[in-house]
């Protein structure tokens, strides 16, 4: 289902359940304009077509004692495909690492670290990060306030592009 075969209740949907995963298809049905069989028939398509990749709850780390949040600017040696994807897979192995963005430009990776303390993190960058294979530089910023942290797309700036489109 490429975006240009989503209807604008499709997009509606997907709006609805990325501001609220957890509200109940007959809430959701309601919102979008249509009874709930069609709407739980579609929530399932946009699933199955890859759209909706899972739900979650927005947990609040800092609650819970991770009171660190770092972002490491990784280099490699070698940017062969298979160095950029033995370093994703180790990435995927890393719990204090949340999210792993390979980048254009001077730096290969950006890494989301999440701890609950500084030497938490310190053990992990001097212990796995910068010991890791291919590993040439690592860069870090520790977060000291973090003002706007919103997942997912801005839906309102894809309707304003298709309104324009049309």
């Amino acid at each position: 289902m490429p975006t240009a075969k989503l209807d604008p209740i499709d997009r509606k949907i997907l709006a609805e359940l990325q501001a609220d995963g957890r509200m109940t298809n007959v809430e959701l049905a309601k919102r979008v304009g249509i009874s709930a069989p069609p709407c739980l028939r579609r929530v399932r398509t946009l699933e199955e077509a890859g759209y909706i990749k899972g739900y979650h709850a927005d947990v609040d780390s800092r609650a819970l004692g991770f009171e660190v949040l770092v972002f490491a600017m990784v280099g490699l040696q070698s940017q062969a495909e298979s160095d950029l994807s033995a370093f994703e897979a180790r990435c995927q192995g890393w719990p204090l690492v949340r999210e792993c963005h390979m980048l254009n430009g001077e730096v290969d990776f950006i890494l989301k670290c999440a701890a609950p303390d500084l030497s938490t993190f310190q053990n992990f960058l001097t212990g796995e990060l910068l010991t890791a294979d291919n590993v040439e530089s690592v860069k870090t910023s520790l977060v000291i306030r973090g003002e706007k942290d919103q997942p997912g797309v801005p839906f309102e700036v894809l309707e304003a592009r298709l309104a324009q489109q049309s």
